[in-house]
């Protein structure tokens, strides 16, 4: 067993133990996942308003970790292969995060805190790492990675920041 793999149980672990694994503890929160294949895991969380939360998982040991806290914020994860990891925190309204990943050993890590921010992240290939942080309001962000090893940090702070990563 990895240590990285270690640390991902380890904190699906702590998420479950917290009582949050796909608890909703607001109105009107709906969760929807899809599981193909075997040894998924996946964490959930919900707080505020009409949050939407969409996970589709295909291949093996995929790991999706999710909090929104908020109004109306919306996630949307498909991963297949192996290994790949996404997680998501939002807390405000109106932020948009969407993350596919194909391949294996890929990592998205999603935060966002304000309004209206716009987040899309898509790894294919093997061993990527995305890391997206916004916080203020009307951000967008824009990953594409294909091949193997490549890795992309955006951090956007205040208001009407753009930025596209493209590597291949």
């Amino acid at each position: 067993m990895t240590n990285a793999y270690q640390i991902k149980t380890a904190a699906l672990a702590l998420l479950i133990g917290l009582g949050a694994a796909t608890t909703s503890f607001a109105d009107s929160n709906r969760v929807s996942i899809s599981q193909y294949g075997r040894d998924h895991s996946i964490g959930a969380s919900q707080g505020g308003n009409y949050n939407r939360l969409s996970v589709t998982q295909r291949g093996r040991s995929n790991l999706s970790i999710h909090t929104q806290d908020g109004r109306r914020n919306s996630v949307s994860v498909e991963q297949s292969g192996r290994m790949n990891d996404a997680v998501t925190g939002q807390i405000g309204r109106n932020n948009r995060s969407v993350t596919g990943q194909q391949g294996r050993y890929n990592n998205s890590i999603t935060t966002q805190s304000g309004r209206c921010n716009i987040a899309g992240v898509a790894q294919f290939g093997r061993n990527h790492t995305a890391d997206v942080d916004q916080s203020g309001n009307c951000n967008a962000v824009g990953v594409i990675q294909t091949g193997n090893g490549n890795h992309a940090t955006s951090r956007q702070t205040g208001r009407g920041n753009v930025s596209v990563i493209v590597q291949d």
